[in-house]
């Protein structure tokens, strides 16, 4: 059983503080919210249904609670998440992912700039556009792009994957397309059936690291070096 939390003139502290304590209970709806950033940081368990839109920073540190957004949500979503499971039904603003140690991200609308910065080991799907600088940084982890991407997409990645459905502006540093392979094509079905997601999985590229070193030049080879003096 689900239990309404109205935040309409609460502040972040004592909405959050009567959300934990609903929580306790069971599944909590929370509505007019959207002006409220920062809701639901570090939950570690629990279920909340946001009604409506949601403001910045929303999940920020989650810690293994599951949040749905049934509208769109603000900047910086679900911000140095651990676990757990972040869905938005409408669009995001920028850095959706930030930072993220694990857990799932589900935009099914498109997300602003900067999503998945300096991702550590999370899933993110975002289900149609992105802006620019996606990725950035990426440590690990899986980003999904259902759409189109913006520029530098990938800067300087270090580790993990990118699925791209559509086209991008360009590619950031440290970056190559490879080929898809039947174990990527089944787990990128899997996830968009899942989170009832229309696409097919077969039109996606993949785009991983060129290089495990993407901040130094490599050294030349003796060969090499052989090579140039003649």
């Amino acid at each position: 059983m689900s239990r309404a939390l109205n935040a309409s003139g609460k502040d972040l502290r004592s909405a959050s503080s009567e959300l934990k304590r609903r929580l306790a209970s069971g599944q909590v709806t929370v509505r007019n919210a959207s002006r409220l950033d920062g809701l639901c940081a570090g939950l570690k368990s629990g279920e909340v249904i946001v009604e409506g839109d949601g403001g910045d920073y929303l999940g920020v540190l989650n810690d293994g609670a599951t949040i749905e957004v049934k509208g769109n949500a603000g900047r910086y979503l679900a911000d140095n998440m651990t676990k757990g499971t972040v869905l938005v039904r409408g669009d995001a603003g920028d850095g959706v992912g930030a930072y993220c140690y694990g857990g799932t991200i589900v935009v099914k609308g498109s997300a602003g700039d900067f999503a998945a910065v300096m991702n550590k080991g999370a899933t993110i799907i975002v289900g149609g556009d992105v802006g620019d600088e996606v990725a950035t940084y990426m440590l690990a982890g899986d980003v999904v792009i259902v759409g189109n991407a913006g520029g530098n997409l990938g800067n300087y990645l270090i580790r993990g994957s990118i699925y791209v459905g559509g086209e991008w502006t360009s590619l950031g540093h440290n970056t190559r397309v490879e080929e898809m392979t039947g174990a990527d094509t089944t787990k990128l079905g899997s996830w968009l059936s899942s989170h009832g997601i229309e696409a097919d999985p077969a039109r996606f590229r993949k785009i991983v690291r060129l290089s495990e070193k993407p901040f130094y030049k490599s050294k030349p080879s003796k060969t090499d070096s052989l090579r140039a003096q003649k």
